[in-house]
């Protein structure tokens, strides 16, 4: 699977508008070849240089979608947003403390629909992944508030 962007290039810098400097609105992503046999997708935004925070977790997207729309979270998606790390359901775009940050993005195909209810938080979706993932795509990218 390839997971990618027209916002930013794989290792680039998160344009503001994606984060908590700018609109906060959530990045457009689109995954390609996914194995034939998925169920669901499900989406995972961390931040590994702050104990692997969520900024956003999205759980059980159909098996037809293959992307989402610039600020897509918080819309009609077909999935269960969790909440963030911010304690909001959705997207909470980077807004690191001090200098400069990763951002994760990965996709997963699932082999079942997630057991995670209408308003999970970001945890339930993380722990519900084990054992339904068959098969993953990841970009990264990182920023750095100008203070």
């Amino acid at each position: 699977m390839r997971l990618h962007t027209d916002a930013f290039d794989e290792g680039g810098t998160i344009p503001v508008k994606y984060t908590c400097d700018g609109t906060n609105v959530s990045p457009p992503l689109k995954w390609t070849g996914a194995p034939g046999n998925v169920q669901a997708f499900a989406l995972i935004v961390t931040d590994p240089d702050a104990q692997n925070f969520v900024h956003w977790a999205v759980a059980n997207l159909p098996a037809v979608t293959h992307e989402l729309q610039e600020g897509a979270s918080g819309a009609e998606i077909g999935g269960v947003e969790a909440t963030n790390g911010f304690g909001k359901p959705g997207w909470g775009g980077p807004c690191p403390p001090s200098g400069s940050h990763r951002y994760v993005f990965t996709v997963y195909a699932l082999s079942a629909e997630l057991d995670v209810g209408e308003s999970p938080d970001a945890g339930a979706v993380q722990d519900a992944l084990r054992g339904k993932e068959v098969a993953q795509a990841q970009l990264s990218a990182t920023y750095a508030r100008q203070h």
